[in-house]
């Protein structure tokens, strides 16, 4: 039980798909980084206007669902108990979770059940375990950005992005709320079903579903021999959807009002997992389905000196906005910025 869907699939083994369908609006594209001093530099991640994926590893489980419709057969598959709570609990936390993300907050509030949210995960996706050795960079991570498809209140995204936090790794985020306006077309089309996390590494040509899968893939490839943390890959079925209930579902839904249009440049978020105030903002971005680039600073990242070149703070999060030249690191202030700037014109 590892991936939240959309649906009911059957078991598929790994394939080589062949090269993916053109996608005429919504194109995924790739920018240039604004900061390349330790080689964070991004290249082109298609070849003539189309993806590379030379392999496959998808394994359909669906017995985790962001759809309150769950099969018995999913039930007799070992995910009935979280996935019939679930049921339940998808509908009532739209109910409770405060209206129009846009409107007048509770701040005590959000930072309240965020940093519950944070307590629930300890110890997982707050620090880099694998950069630092003697104070020296040992790994500079994948040449080409990964493409992680996700959306934020998922629990299994979230098993996937602390073990992103703990690899120190940068990725290209590209949120995926119910109700999506592009990003679930596009998994469709490059994976052939609506299921989530979806990985693309354009390194290897390689493209997964579920979420143990991609974390031991990641820990695997990138890991420089380093394995997951004790506990990371259980713990999601008993604390990872402490975060999905206490922020109500934040980042589980597109914004009704968010612009259909995608901006011309990715946005670029300093961030690391586990942070109470950057899972605020992360949950906007999904909510506007804004892809962005996430840049991982946890203890011992590689990116704390950028960070403190930047902000002469380590402090998350900060996130810079190349389309309009924004810079700002007050999660409150990013709030208000996302949703006035990305609103549509109605």
């Amino acid at each position: 039980m590892s991936s939240c869907t959309s649906g009911t699939y059957p078991l598929s083994s790994p394939q080589n798909l062949g090269p993916p369908p053109s996608v005429s609006s919504g194109k995924i594209q790739s920018f240039p980084l604004r900061f390349s001093s330790i080689h964070l530099h991004r290249r082109a991640s298609s070849i003539n206007g189309k993806w590379v994926r030379r392999k496959t590893r998808s394994q359909a489980k669906s017995a985790d669902s962001d759809d309150p419709v769950i099969s018995a057969r999913n039930a007799q598959s070992g995910g009935g108990p979280s996935t019939s709570f679930l049921s339940v609990l998808c509908p009532l936390l739209k109910l409770f979770s405060g209206g129009d993300p846009s409107g007048q907050r509770n701040d005590a509030l959000e930072v309240a059940t965020s940093s519950l949210s944070t307590l629930a995960r300890l110890p997982w996706g707050s620090r880099s375990v694998m950069n630092l050795k003697d104070g020296e960079i040992t790994d500079s991570g994948p040449p080409l950005p990964l493409q992680l498809f996700e959306f934020e209140a998922c629990p299994f995204c979230r098993r996937v992005r602390e073990a992103m936090t703990e690899l120190d790794l940068s990725v290209e985020v590209y949120p995926c709320p119910k109700g999506s306006a592009r990003h679930r077309e596009l998994v469709r089309n490059l994976g052939s079903k609506e299921q989530f996390p979806f990985l693309i590494d354009p390194n290897t040509g390689v493209s997964i579903y579920e979420s143990g899968d991609i974390v031991n893939y990641l820990f695997e490839k990138y890991g420089n021999g380093t394995k997951p943390s004790a506990g990371l890959l259980e713990s999601t079925l008993f604390t990872g959807w402490m975060p999905t209930i206490l922020r109500a579902g934040r980042g589980m839904t597109l914004w009704e009002k968010a612009r259909r249009d995608q901006p011309p440049e990715k946005l670029e978020l300093f961030s690391y997992e586990n942070n109470p105030y950057a899972r605020i903002v992360r949950e906007a971005l999904c909510e506007l389905e804004l892809p962005y680039i996430l840049q991982n600073v946890g203890e011992g990242s590689r990116r704390e000196k950028i960070l403190m070149d930047l902000t002469g703070s380590k402090e998350v999060p900060f996130m810079i906005d190349p389309n309009t030249g924004t810079e700002m690191g007050d999660y409150k202030k990013i709030l208000d910025y996302l949703f006035q700037t990305y609103a549509s014109a109605a």
